[in-house]
């Protein structure tokens, strides 16, 4: 097992990428501990974990709130001893399809402050555990929004360049304390609408486009990607369990 005996936050847990990590920690090893505004969602990944023999535990936890971040990674330091994992998937309702000219100011900054908030906080939360213990694993989701040209992503792109710079500039202050900060960066992925924003994000480009939102990611995945295709849940779950596993120990910092 890769994550035998380590404990892990997953702040976001219900969410679809934040409960298929969480699934993938707990099968190899670690006590998961899920974080999240919506009991429900959160008490589902649980289940899951739970029915195949790992760990869970739930708190309801607002992940823009630096006192109930603060409270909660204190409590979980305090019951098992160690944060050793952390992983930020916390899922933001933003506006993408609005061309600049109709783009208001409030749409353009609202990713951009609600996700470098949220990624701030629960770092800076569990980063204090973490240096005291001598390590510990820090990871934080982005897409190639940053990199790519367009029309109608202006806020969220500008999002993804942030949440980027904040976790290669706070691998370089943490890495002397043993603690690796790595920006996972797997883009839209198709079988996460289900159970994630992803659907009600994308319908307003895929209108403006004259197209469905399944044939937009489907095009997406075939053209923006090496491969020709985007990842799975699954796949994705799978590396952040490997990239917080001492198997990939010198790595850091890569998005």
């Amino acid at each position: 097992m890769l994550l035998r005996d380590k404990n892990a936050v997953i702040y976001g847990g219900g969410g679809a990428i934040g409960g298929a990590v969480a699934r993938a920690f707990a099968r190899e090893g670690a006590s998961v501990f899920l974080a999240g505004r919506t009991r429900a969602k959160l008490e589902r990944v649980a289940r899951d974990i739970s029915a195949s023999g790992g760990v869970a535990e739930t708190a309801e936890v607002d992940a823009l709130d630096e006192e109930a971040v603060d409270e909660h990674a204190d409590a979980v330091a305090a019951k098992v001893g160690s944060v050793d994992i952390a992983l930020n998937a916390v899922g933001i309702l933003h506006v993408q399809g609005t061309p600049l000219a109709e783009l208001t100011l409030e749409e353009y900054a609202h990713p951009i402050t609600a996700y470098t908030r949220t990624n701030f906080l629960t770092a800076k939360a569990v980063a204090r555990h973490m240096a005291n213990q001598g390590g510990g694993t820090i990871l934080t989701l982005s897409t190639p929004g940053s990199h790519i040209a367009g029309q109608g992503f202006l806020g969220y792109g500008v999002t993804c360049g942030a949440i980027e710079t904040f976790s290669r500039i706070l691998a370089g202050e943490l890495g002397p304390s043993g603690i690796r900060v790595i920006c996972l960066r797997p883009d839209t992925i198709p079988d996460s609408m289900a159970t994630s924003h992803v659907a009600e994000i994308f319908s307003r480009p895929a209108e403006r486009a004259g197209t469905t939102v399944d044939a937009m990611l489907a095009k997406r995945g075939r053209t923006s990607t090496l491969l020709g295709r985007s990842p799975t849940l699954a796949e994705v779950a799978d590396f952040a369990a490997f990239a917080a596993s001492t198997m990939a120990s010198a790595i850091a910092s890569m998005s």
